[in-house]
């Protein structure tokens, strides 16, 4: 997966393949130009992944690529003016990017195909000209990488295909958000897990709750920050930093938000070594709360949903989630409550899932429990 792909790999393009509106080129430019009022931009992240380090069985990320591309297709939430932004968090060394192109049109950095982006940090394009991309639509980014690259950043398994080198995998590398100029509703991070990621659902159905959430919420932006196995208080090499580590770099980052949702613990409680101190976890909450209000944020918080059944539920994990659970209920950890606890449970067995909401493994929902968890989001909680 690391050699030559197809054959037009001899022009650097990063290529966007959706069923996109046209714009004119002045107009995109100006929607870049024009704030949105009191120095605030317009731009609005639409789409967006969190990144992790690859370890010894990621072994495309690891390798990195020689004269590689990499195709993202990508599910926008809101629409727009369309830029992209990539970012190379876990990187050691620069890596040069581009050309790109996205719907099929190029892609410029500071005018330019291609542009390097630094280990550590982030390379946001320019307003793609001719590109207004609709509402919901998916967008395909192709994206050429000389290289060598050196090991990738990247997101593991976004539920979706996407391909290297012609050859499909389910992981997106470099390419951290899609940013819109439409959003006209209210632009929501989700920093979540395996749940928040979409673990229990069909890969390329975008039936996810945040992409539920977002159809639900029209004009809306929602940022799907999960990663699969991540936790709140530790970090781990696989599942990435947790939450706290993360929350600058995954949420305060991104452009135009204004609600951040909350939905991580159940790892804490349930991965090896186990969070059995409530008060732990709930001061974990309280960092995040903290830190999203020192920016302007309003933060959701998500009680942890029912796993009875997991391989490692036991009588003593089940309590000490009842407790973190009626905290948050309080409304005094964050600045509203969502209960997927409640949104999820069987009501005759409250340590599980219902029945018709369970994917089969007891820990994460089917479809019909992730549209159970987007339709338990009060809207005015987001505002």
């Amino acid at each position: 997966m690391t050699g030559r792909g197809p054959a037009r790999r001899g022009v650097l393009t990063a290529a966007a393949s959706l069923a996109a509106v046209a714009a004119t080129a002045p107009g995109a430019q100006a929607a870049e130009r024009s704030g949105g009022g009191a120095g605030r931009s317009r731009w609005t992240t639409s789409w967006a992944t969190a990144q992790t380090a690859p370890t010894a069985t990621d072994t495309v990320a690891g390798a990195g690529l020689t004269d590689g591309t990499c195709v993202s297709n990508v599910r926008l939430s809101a629409g727009g003016n369309v830029r992209l932004r990539y970012g190379h968090a876990f990187g050691t060394v620069p890596v040069l990017v581009g050309p790109v192109t996205a719907g099929g049109l190029p892609v410029t950095f500071g005018g330019q195909r291609q542009a390097w982006l630094a280990a550590g940090s982030s390379l946001t394009s320019d307003a793609v000209a001719g590109l207004r991309a609709p509402e919901a639509s998916r967008l395909t980014v192709e994206t050429r990488l000389p290289g060598p690259t050196g090991p990738l950043s990247f997101h593991r398994n976004t539920h979706a295909s996407h391909s290297v080198d012609g050859e499909r995998t389910t992981s997106v590398f470099l390419l951290t958000g899609v940013e819109v100029t439409g959003a006209h509703g209210p632009v929501i991070a989700v920093l979540g897990d395996s749940i928040t990621e979409g673990v229990g659902t069909p890969d390329d159905a975008d039936l996810r709750w945040p992409d539920q959430l977002a159809r639900r919420l029209s004009g809306s932006a929602v940022a799907n920050l999960g990663i699969s196995g991540n936790r709140l208080l530790l970090d781990d090499a696989r599942f990435g930093p947790g939450g706290q580590s993360r929350f600058d770099r995954d949420v305060l980052s991104l452009p135009g938000l204004r609600t951040v949702l909350v939905h991580l613990g159940v790892n804490d409680l349930q991965q090896p070594p186990s969070q059995t101190d409530p008060a732990l976890v709930l001061a974990g909450y309280r960092q995040l709360v903290l830190r999203a209000r020192n920016t302007g944020l309003r933060t959701v918080g998500a009680t942890i949903a029912p796993f009875g059944g997991w391989t490692r539920w036991t009588p003593g994990l089940e309590a000490v989630r009842q407790r973190i659970n009626a905290a948050v209920r309080t409304g005094r950890v964050f600045d509203a409550v969502v209960d997927f606890d409640a949104a999820l449970r069987d009501a005759q067995n409250p340590a599980r899932l219902l029945p018709a909401y369970d994917s089969g493994d007891g820990l994460h929902p089917n479809p019909s429990g992730h549209a159970a968890l987007a339709a338990a989001v009060d809207r005015r909680h987001l505002l």
